[in-house]
């Protein structure tokens, strides 16, 4: 008995250790540098942090702001810098390199110039930081210049294959667009497929970015038609549809759906756009 209590006693007062003691700190949370945007500038400041810098003005506008490099480990740390930009040279770096001490912040200026003739719209650029052990950090720089916008879009090579239908979305215009497509599939026998609007990635001017909507549950024998309907803010408003002809040979192909080609040519799909009224005006 006495035994017992003895491995008792000893086994809560263990665990009274690990409770004031509690988890021990990881060296990775200790170590982890972080760089973003100082805590003011730019056209449109937060006073609870910025997530990105926001740069707003007209053509020959000079912004100035600074990018803050935070090092709350027990080290000194060299990170790398450098900017990248759509246009070449737009971002210089007051230096391409900082060293900052242990439990210390370091502010990095930089300037983004923007030309007299630059057209309007959004210019999307980031300042990436990165570190010797290979670890980046990437701060978006949403640059709009002043003057009249276009939102435009198109859809294009749309494509029904084996369970997917592929597509690409490129942006037409001069601001940035956060795309919503919507996917509907009818065959002779009625509707095969309704997927609502849901949000894709977003758009900046000049861009394009292929995409796949998966449709698993394809028809054994149908010529079906595919729509995607394309939505952004703007006035966006762009359709394209594809049509292809699923035929099952069965045993002797093990049971599985054959797309045949629709119209004359080599081709399996045929695609029909359908431009909307505010691209033709």
């Amino acid at each position: 008995m006495r035994r017992q209590l003895r491995l008792l006693t000893a086994l809560l007062g263990l665990l009274g250790l690990l409770y004031v003691a509690g988890p021990a700190p990881t060296a990775l949370a200790a170590d982890a540098w972080t760089a973003g945007p100082a805590s003011s500038g730019g056209t449109r400041p937060d006073s609870e942090g910025r997530p990105y810098f926001y740069l707003q003005g007209a053509p020959g506008t000079v912004f100035e702001d600074k990018l803050s490099v935070t090092n709350p480990g027990r080290e000194a740390r060299t990170v790398s810098l450098r900017a990248e930009d759509a246009e070449g040279a737009w971002i210089a770096l007051a230096s391409v390199e900082v060293k900052v001490p242990a439990r210390t912040r370091a502010d990095v200026p930089f300037t983004v110039t923007v030309p007299a003739g630059a057209q309007p719209g959004d210019h999307p650029g980031a300042i990436v930081a990165s570190a010797p052990d290979g670890r980046e950090q990437r701060t978006a720089v949403q640059l709009r210049v002043s003057g009249p916008t276009l939102a435009a879009l198109s859809v294009e090579d749309v494509q029904i294959g084996a369970g997917v239908i592929r597509y690409a979305l490129v942006n037409r215009g001069n601001t940035t667009l956060a795309p919503h497509v919507a996917v509907h599939a009818e065959g002779l026998f009625g509707e095969l497929l309704r997927r609502p609007p849901h949000p894709v990635s977003a758009l900046a001017p000049g861009r394009r970015t292929e995409h796949a909507e998966p449709w698993t549950d394809t028809p054994a024998l149908d010529r079906a038609t595919a729509r995607l309907t394309v939505t952004a803010d703007g006035g966006v408003h762009e359709e394209a549809t594809a049509t292809a002809t699923f035929v099952t040979w069965g045993p002797a192909l093990g049971g599985g759906a054959v797309l045949l080609a629709v119209g004359a040519g080599p081709a399996l799909w045929t695609v029909r756009r359908r431009r909307s009224a505010h691209d033709e005006g």
